[in-house]
């Protein structure tokens, strides 16, 4: 049995939203291994496309789609993406596993957040409980558990 102080998984009582400073790292530090991800991508389509420039709809749905499949597999999997793990942020819920439904609608959240220039997660302001978009589209929390282990 996992000591409930630890227990990455379910929502704790104490649990408090992650500050917004670390919330913005790990989105940070996420964007590198996307960015990655998209050079391969657009190397590949070059090269498929004898040399010629790369662009248009078709290339942006690949690579929002890409970008869905990064942060969705990584909530799914471990809760957790490499932004998160690096920072020691979780993502809890009173569910025993995240749903893809929960992470299309944090996603949805969060790109709704940045589409609106970051309102999304200042709403963590006025929001009695301080949770942002994404928490509240997905029933989610973010928190920072600096004694979880890994």
């Amino acid at each position: 049995m996992t000591d409930s102080v630890t227990d990455p998984v379910t929502a704790q009582a104490a649990d408090r939203p992650a500050p917004l400073l670390r919330l913005l790292a790990a989105m940070v530090y996420d964007s590198l291994p996307v960015l990655g991800l998209w050079m391969i991508t657009l190397l590949v389509l070059i090269i498929f496309n004898e040399g010629g420039a790369v662009y248009g709809y078709r290339v942006q749905t690949v690579l929002f789609l890409e970008l869905y499949g990064y942060f969705a597999l990584s909530w799914v999997r471990n809760r957790q993406t490499l932004g998160m793990r690096a920072w020691k942020l979780w993502i809890t819920s009173d569910r025993e596993r995240l749903s893809f439904d929960q992470a299309t609608f944090r996603f949805a959240g969060a790109t709704l957040s940045w589409l609106t220039l970051g309102l999304g997660y200042l709403w963590r302001y006025v929001n009695a409980d301080r949770r942002t978009w994404p928490d509240l589209f997905s029933g989610t929390l973010i928190v920072h558990r600096p004694q979880s282990t890994d």
